[in-house]
């Protein structure tokens, strides 16, 4: 089960599996056809969007959004919310030929936010 919408430009994706697996399956779903299906799972990405989402977290906390930002940053390893043009020169890469042999590949663009190898 699953869907999508769009709300203010952003597109919010969901479905009972976790992403990884949907790429691969969809890689694996046999037809014998060129299978370039990836799962890009971004992190906090500094859009107008994450700004309210930012501002709503500090209201409900009654803090300074200034604080939010502040420990969400602390969070990432890399320290800084990710930029669009970063997030999309990743996802331009791979519907690019230069990707064309990149298939079933899970890419976190989170900054080093979720550990592991």
């Amino acid at each position: 089960m699953g869907g999508s919408s769009s709300t203010g430009g952003v597109l919010t994706v969901w479905h009972t599996r976790r992403p990884a697996e949907l790429g691969q399956d969809a890689v694996g779903g046999g037809g014998g056809g060129r299978g370039d299906v990836n799962t890009v799972l971004p992190g906090r990405i500094k859009t107008v969007r994450l700004g309210e989402i930012d501002a709503a977290t500090a209201a409900r906390q009654s803090v300074p959004v200034e604080e939010i930002v502040r420990d969400s940053k602390t969070a990432i390893p890399m320290g800084r919310y990710d930029a669009v043009e970063e997030y999309a020169g990743v996802c331009v890469f791979l519907m690019s030929a230069r990707a064309s042999y990149v298939t079933g590949a899970v890419l976190r663009i989170d900054g080093g936010y979720i550990r592991g190898v």
